[in-house]
């Protein structure tokens, strides 16, 4: 590939529904399906929900277009496009550092629960759960995942993967990877909600994940609410931004697109819980699991259903998919940073950025053994990390952007810049104040409320 400084042409996506799909695809992953179905078992079920999906309206999809509208303005990774827009010691330029760095932690751990994904699929496949006690299954999953030769293993075959795809390019990596595992993904999941809701008693689970139990809100729920947002949606990750760098700013229709995005990332969350909590229900389970939903209960209730083995292999699957999606935006929007800023080719900056990656996975994959006697503030790494990353640094991230619009953009410039491109529907001015006032003060009280 020739010389980054040198490109004339930069790479666009291949077609609009490429874009959606990626876009879609970065969002959906195991923010849908393993973090907000436990985030949601832990805060009174529909009333996380309402709030959640009040949140990905009132804040979530006009932040994804402040995030891609800044990349397709510049036309360059977050770090070096913020540079364009502002100067190169301009303090706005900390939005673009803070979204690489919040990316390339999010994505240590991520290849670690990717590597658990991987085992937990041969784990089912081999028939390992099949009349195990919840206790056996617990045993099973803190044995393997003490196990940090095991699970390093386990994570290098995604991060394989993912550096094999994004090296080939835009359209013909990252973009032909999606458009292949979207549809895939929606159909197994429908294919499953559907199973799920005709077991026994799952209906249960229905009426406890819609019905809404304000009792069990507070402060700290609605942070993780929004953290969730902004990290299924990927704002403050600088990948919407670099997502968005790589469209034509003339012939691309942002404002429906991005709604595109957010609906079917919000609707791949919403079916997540439609396949999860009638199926705990229906065996009598907790739905307040925790982070070990997926891995500690679920294995257990597959053997106690009919065909379990089968439902089991096309859940992880499905999960591994999912995962797999947002993990090709991880390594896109890392190595296009990376070789913005370090003049190298794709080639190099993927796997520079995946051998990084894996590297600083390794901390969170000891945590869960050798080092788990390390705590901060009460916290292992792991936990550390995701809820430092989760609900601290994206939301700041998001702060930082939505107080870009309003100080350094402008809010009618930024109107102005979204709806080039656009038919039909646009942004009325008469959002301003949502934007000019709103967002920025719903975040900044829900954070420190949260924090508090």
């Amino acid at each position: 590939m020739s010389d980054p400084k040198t490109d004339k042409k930069r790479e666009t996506w291949g077609s609009r529904v490429g874009f959606i799909m990626a876009a879609a695809g970065f969002a959906i992953g195991l923010g849908n399906i393993w973090r907000f179905p436990y985030l949601v078992g832990e805060n009174g079920g529909g009333a996380f929900l309402l709030i959640y999906i009040a949140i990905i309206i009132v804040i979530g999809i006009p932040l994804f277009y402040v995030e891609a509208g800044l990349g397709r303005k510049a036309q360059s990774g977050a770090i070096t496009g913020l540079r364009k827009l502002t100067k190169k010691g301009s303090t706005w330029v900390s939005i673009g550092w803070l979204g690489v760095f919040t990316s390339l932690l999010i994505f240590s751990y991520y290849l670690m629960i990717m590597g658990w994904l991987f085992a937990y699929f041969v784990k089912v496949g081999l028939g390992t759960f099949q009349g195990v006690t919840f206790d056996q299954a617990a045993g099973i999953y803190e044995n393997f995942v003490a196990n940090p030769w095991l699970v390093t293993g386990y994570a290098i075959i995604p991060m394989l993967i993912l550096a094999f795809v994004v090296v080939k390019g835009l359209k013909d990596g990252t973009e032909k990877f999606v458009r292949l595992l979207m549809p895939l993904l929606i159909i197994m999941l429908l294919a499953l909600s559907v199973f799920s809701l005709s077991l026994e008693g799952s209906w249960e689970g229905v009426v406890w994940y819609l019905k809404p139990d304000f009792s069990q809100i507070s402060g700290d729920s609605v942070l993780q609410a929004l953290g969730q947002a902004f990290f299924s949606i990927g704002i403050g990750m600088a990948a919407a931004f670099t997502y968005g760098s790589y469209l034509k700013r003339e012939k691309s229709n942002l404002v429906v697109d991005g709604v595109w995005v957010i609906s079917l990332d919000t609707f791949v969350a919403f079916i997540s819980g439609m396949v999860i909590f009638p199926a705990i229900f229906a065996f009598s389970v907790a739905p307040n699991s925790g982070p070990g939903l997926i891995f500690l209960t679920l294995p257990t209730i597959f053997d106690q259903m009919p065909g379990g083995t089968i439902f089991g292999l096309l859940f992880f699957f499905l999960v591994i998919v999912a995962a797999l999606t947002t993990g090709v935006g991880f390594v896109e929007t890392l190595a296009a940073n990376a070789s913005e800023l370090f003049n190298l080719n794709r080639k190099t900056s993927v796997w520079l950025v995946s051998i990084v990656s894996l590297v600083l996975a390794i901390p969170s994959i000891l945590s869960q053994g050798p080092w788990s006697n390390i705590q901060i503030f009460g916290m292992d790494i792991f936990t550390f990390i995701d809820y430092f990353s989760g609900n601290i640094m994206l939301v700041v991230g998001a702060l930082l952007l939505s107080l870009y619009v309003v100080f350094k953009w402008k809010t009618e410039n930024f109107i102005d810049e979204i709806n080039i491109g656009t038919t039909g529907v646009k942004i009325p001015y008469a959002v301003k104040p949502i934007f000019a006032f709103v967002i920025p003060v719903v975040i900044a009280v829900i954070f420190i409320t949260g924090i508090l």
